[in-house]
């Protein structure tokens, strides 16, 4: 899969369920209370998402909520980001006024935005998106200063260790590969994983590691190729993870599913993954999973704390909706702050809006939330420029194998590759 994010693996563990089925039933008390009948002329909208197993349920919510006024109706997307992206794309080329309501992937929204393709959040619909939204997934939402979109979820890696092998966390790459080192030299399980493929994990990886050295990829505008000392040096501490013999096997192969597949073996003492590990954990693993514990992502220098790449989805109106009016009103009440709630302890999704982590009955769901909400109060953000499929490419590419990187050399590659993707404003179908 492109999206490096594994909000795409829908996971729903007992720990979850005494807690959501408390927030079920208070989503399905006013669908009891407003019927189910037809609206009688109300206008639909169709939304366009990927696959979330319970969303349905937020949506009828919502058209209950609407009184009538108009039906929402969930078209579901192809599992895969790709295949979604190529759907919504050609039918929005083709001017499609049958699609109202999109969920982008928060790489894709400077891109549409470019093409005139979604239409500008304005007002006090803008002012309520911005109200109480972290500063990160608004910023995946916005191109050229204005707003283009309404975050409904967003997502951040962590740390996972085993606390029977480490007595604390590492806070530098090089601390935990030093520590990583000294237990392969014990006979003890060792291997840190994560994903090294050549596609969007890869990418996601090294734009942490450029953010966390205080080093940018591309100018904050989105228009020029920078790879700078900061760039150079997450590079180098790639290439040096990757040569030291801490890896697993499969590292240069390895996907997020593979990656928690791998450190459920029971052969690794570290592991940087999305949330959906912890669920699944306990799930498969459930004795390992009692030894396992998690941690803000390490640094690249001791004493700067890590900036960590998000992930997640956005809500955007088309340009062509005949309803653009009901559209907005449907997106606003799919990503309220209930909502969000709902769908993080029912389907995995971490909310946008900061007050949300504070629900008590986040505590069960998340027990991570303290260190999730500390990162995405400070989190990197993959380049906004609507040529980012384009760079995307070039960066997976480049940085494939990590072990062969040469960090002035490749920085300079990646410059020119970089400067080209730009120039070529999107990868349009």
């Amino acid at each position: 899969m492109r999206e490096a994010e594994a909000g795409r693996h829908r996971w729903r563990p007992r720990t979850r369920a005494v807690a959501a089925a408390g927030l079920a039933l208070a989503l399905a008390a006013p669908l009891a209370a407003c019927g189910s009948g037809d609206p009688g002329g109300a206008p639909t909208i169709n939304l366009y998402y990927g696959p979330e197993q319970n969303l349905q349920k937020v949506v009828d919510d919502c058209n209950a909520r609407a009184g009538g006024r108009y039906r929402i109706a969930y078209q579901v997307l192809p599992r895969q980001a790709d295949d979604q992206r190529v759907q919504m794309a050609r039918r929005l080329a083709a001017r499609d006024s049958a699609m109202d309501l999109l969920g982008l992937d928060v790489t894709w929204t400077q891109e549409f935005a470019s093409a005139n393709w979604i239409r500008e959040w304005t007002g006090a619909r803008k002012a309520e998106v911005e109200r109480g939204t972290l500063a990160g997934p608004l910023a995946t939402a916005q191109y050229q200063g204005k707003l283009y979109a309404a975050p409904k979820n967003t997502n951040v890696q962590l740390l996972w260790y085993r606390s029977d092998l480490v007595p604390r966390p590492p806070r530098t790459w090089d601390e935990m590969i030093q520590m990583s080192q000294q237990l392969k030299a014990e006979g003890k399980p060792y291997q840190v994983i994560t994903m090294g493929a050549q596609y969007e994990g890869l990418v996601v990886l090294y734009n942490t590691l450029t953010a966390s050295a205080g080093g940018a990829i591309v100018s904050e505008d989105g228009k020029q190729a920078v790879f700078d000392p900061g760039a150079v040096k997450a590079l180098g501490v790639l290439q040096r993870f990757a040569s030291s013999g801490v890896t697993a096997p499969g590292f240069t192969n390895s996907v997020e599913d593979d990656a928690r597949l791998a450190f459920q073996s029971g052969d690794a003492a570290f592991q940087l993954n999305w949330p959906f590990v912890y669920p699944a954990m306990q799930e498969a693993a459930p004795d390992l999973a009692k030894k396992v514990r998690w941690a803000r992502y390490p640094g690249v220098d001791a004493g700067t704390p890590s900036r960590v790449t998000i992930g997640g989805y956005n809500l955007a109106v088309s340009a062509y909706s005949r309803h653009p009016e009901e559209s907005f009103d449907a997106a606003q009440c799919l990503r309220d702050a209930e909502h969000q709630k709902f769908s993080a302890i029912n389907d995995g999704v971490p909310p946008t809006i900061e007050s949300v982590y504070a629900e008590p009955e986040m505590a069960k769901a998340y027990p991570m939330r303290d260190t999730i909400l500390e990162e995405l109060k400070d989190p990197a953000v993959r380049p906004r420029t609507p040529a980012y499929q384009n760079i995307s490419t070039v960066l997976s590419a480049a940085l494939s194998p990590p072990s062969a990187i040469r960090p002035e050399r490749t920085a300079a590659q990646l410059r020119k590759a970089t400067r080209d993707a730009l120039e070529s404003k999107g990868v349009l179908p």
